[in-house]
């Protein structure tokens, strides 16, 4: 048979089992920081992003602007397009496209042939010229607005509204599949 003996345990304290109130306060606190920081950066970006982008004429009347990153729209002018195949540089001009208008592609057509709407020229670098960059086209940019008064894109994205009409679900089906 197996004999047990007992011993008299000398420090009480470590006979006691831990007390997690301090660890569990310390997991509190550090959770609460987290979701603080987490909480601060989405509301901080849906802010910032709140508007998608901003017109040519914002651009240019806030010298605040100048060096920071944006995202601006406008209308591309087809005459001032210049593409250098060799360094891959897109240059062209683009206006500014009124902020309530109701059909898109007469707002571009309007912008581009006002000879008193603002105008920005725009430099893209490390970029093929995309098929859609022509005359009328509604471009979107990010990037920053140098001292010497040209947008230094990014990014390019385009729309061009006069090749792609949407044709009411009534008239889609009137003409058939296409081949």
């Amino acid at each position: 048979m197996a004999q047990t003996t007992w011993e008299k345990v000398q420090n009480v304290e470590e006979a006691r089992p831990r007390k997690w109130g301090s660890e569990r306060l310390k997991f509190i606190i550090g959770g609460f920081l987290i979701l603080a920081a987490a909480g601060y950066l989405i509301i901080s970006n849906t802010f910032a992003g709140a508007q998608y982008f901003m017109t040519v004429d914002e651009l240019l009347h806030n010298p605040d602007y100048v060096g920071k990153s944006v995202r601006v729209s406008g209308a591309v002018i087809g005459d001032s397009i210049q593409y250098d195949t060799e360094n891959l540089v897109i240059q062209f001009t683009m206006s500014n496209i009124p902020t309530n208008y109701t059909d898109l592609a007469l707002a571009l057509h309007e912008s581009v042939n006002d000879p008193n709407a603002a105008r920005i020229p725009v430099r893209v670098e490390g970029q093929v010229k995309p098929d859609l960059l022509q005359h009328e086209a509604q471009a979107i940019l990010t990037g920053t607005l140098g001292a010497d008064g040209v947008f230094h894109a990014t990014e390019l994205l385009l729309k061009c509204p006069t090749r792609f009409n949407e044709a009411a679900p009534d008239q889609a089906t009137a003409a058939g599949p296409e081949v």
